[in-house]
Parts: C-alpha cells; structure tokens; sequence
C-alpha cells in the first residue's frame, strides 16, 4: 500500500474519514525517523485495511503544531476522526501492531459516548463552581 503524505491541504480528507489513520510525524534529519520508516511501511502492507501517512513536520510547520507534535518521530492515529493517541519515539514492530489491534477493538459508540459525557461534566464544571477572586 503507498503511504499518503498529510498536508494542510489534505488533512480534513484525510484525518475526518471513517477508519483508523496512522500518522508517521518525522523529519529528514531525525536518525529515529529513518529507522522507523521501514517498520512504518510494513505495518502499512500487513494492515492494509487503514490508511498509513506521513507528515514532514519541517514541510508542514502549522499543521505539525495544530497537531500538537513537539518530539519526532512522533505517531499519531485518529478512528473516525477522533484523535486516540499521539505517542512519541520510536515503537517497535510489534507495539505498532498492538496498538493497531487495540484501536481495531475500540467500541466507538462507547468512545464517543464517554467523550460526550466528559465534555458535559465539564461544562457543569465550569458553570457550577465559584470564579476565584485571588490574585
């Protein structure tokens, strides 16, 4: 399968889709990066059913700190549109794959129920405690 390189131009096509989407967040002098690259697209071919990118965070600096990357190589996967995680360094083989395998068993329903809850509770935060007046 042929990695997709993320841009700003193609982000929302690419990131707001159904499906999980791995994104590999590297630069050209980052050593990590480079080793990582082959495991990155062998996943790609043994999970051909989710979508593999790339981001050159150097190419793409707004869109590199839109996603709050800070370290490289750093890997960042969304399902359906909702960020799941953003791990950085370097992850082996096969903590690629387990991740893979863990963000293939989530149930969504319940995901976003959770997030739709956690941002309810929140807001009843927010409204029903007292503003500190302390400088």
């Amino acid at each position: 399968m042929a990695l997709t390189g993320l841009s700003s131009t193609n982000f929302d096509e690419v990131i707001l889709g159904e499906g999980i989407v791995l994104i590999d967040c590297w630069a050209r002098w980052c050593t990590a990066c480079k080793d990582f690259a082959p495991v990155f697209e062998a996943a790609a071919a043994r999970f051909e059913r989710h979508r593999f990118v790339t981001l050159d965070t150097q190419a793409e600096p707004e869109l590199t700190e839109k996603l709050g990357v800070s370290h490289i190589p750093t890997l960042i996967l969304f399902r359906d549109g909702i960020l799941l995680l953003r791990q950085p360094g370097y992850v082996p083989p096969e903590g690629l794959d387990e991740i893979l395998d863990k963000a293939e068993s989530l149930d969504m329903d319940h995901v976003r129920a959770e997030m739709e809850k956690e941002a309810a509770s929140k807001l009843s935060d927010d409204r029903g405690r007292p503003r500190s007046t302390t400088a």
